[in-house]
């Protein structure tokens, strides 16, 4: 996943570091992108229009993708892989030119609601246009989910799992106290800390200074097949699962700020939204859960 991950695992019993790294080597295989051999990577190398059947937990983050997709209209598409690869954050490697128009708008034209259907009972999906699929958006945090389900299957009940900022907390600490967790601020922004206990819920963080290559930030905006311009610096969201908190802080990034909030508002979202220049903003969602 090109990140590191971590457990605090209370009174872990024997063979729990295997078992997280045998969590993971499976959603590796089958979501992505950089493995050549994933499930993922074979879709994109296969001509478009083909049923290609899937694993159900790649079942389960498709149809989380492709709801959030919905509701954000588009500003989050796991069929963005051929922009980010544009843009030189994709497999193919980093670039030191800008692509030009017509080289954004032909990668654009395979994007968008609709490139991708699902079906979910058969355990399949097909892209009916020459889409390469991305999860790079919303998998790691299904992965800290899942790692989560593998210690509780095991009899784990008090744990912090993180994987590249991502975390879920379930139980509390030795001393009593919950998992404490502090929100990372933006480099160059000055804020109060935001401290969230994680008893039983998940945090995901996306932020324009995470990865940024010589072009700008890496999160591009699938609607204009660009780099975000408009100052977000980060988002935070709180959520009952990692999956839809990755998910849908990816896709609250790339919104403008103001559309950003009132779309967090009609969903219910309790998050945290970091503008270069204008402050910190909270949700009703995360105001009423500090409170």
């Amino acid at each position: 996943m090109g990140t590191r991950w971590s457990a605090a695992v209370v009174a872990p019993p024997p063979g729990v570091a295997a078992a997280i790294q045998s969590v993971l080597a499976e959603i590796i295989a089958q979501m992505s992108h950089w493995e050549r051999c994933s499930q993922l990577s074979r879709i994109n190398a296969a001509a478009p229009g083909g049923w290609h059947g899937i694993a159900p937990e790649f079942v389960q983050v498709m149809g989380v993708a492709l709801d959030i997709a919905a509701r954000s209209g588009g500003a989050f598409d796991p069929a963005m892989g051929a922009l980010v690869d544009l843009w030189g954050f994709g497999p193919p490697g980093p670039r030191g030119d800008l692509p030009g128009d017509a080289e954004i708008d032909a990668a654009r034209a395979a994007v968008g609601l609709g490139a991708i259907e699902l079906d979910a009972p058969l355990l399949r999906l097909r892209r009916t246009r020459p889409a390469r699929l991305d999860l790079s958006g919303i998998a790691k945090g299904y992965a800290v989910d899942a790692v989560a389900a593998r210690l509780r299957a095991m009899g784990c009940n008090d744990f912090l799992v993180e994987i590249g900022g991502e975390l879920v907390g379930a139980g509390i600490q030795p001393d009593g106290q919950p998992w404490w967790v502090d929100v990372e601020a933006p480099p160059g922004v000055a804020l109060a800390p935001l401290r969230i206990a994680l008893h039983g819920i998940a945090v995901a963080t996306s932020g324009d200074y995470r990865r940024v290559g010589a072009l700008g930030s890496h999160s591009i905006d699938p609607r204009t097949g660009r780099p975000i311009a408009h100052g977000t610096a980060s988002v935070t969201v709180v959520h009952a699962d990692c999956c839809h908190a990755d998910g849908w802080a990816s896709a609250l990034t790339v919104l403008e700020p103001g559309a950003a909030m009132a779309l967090a508002e009609r969903e219910g979202l309790a998050v945290q939204l970091v503008v270069r220049g204008r402050g910190e903003w909270l949700s009703r969602g995360l105001q009423a859960m500090l409170d």
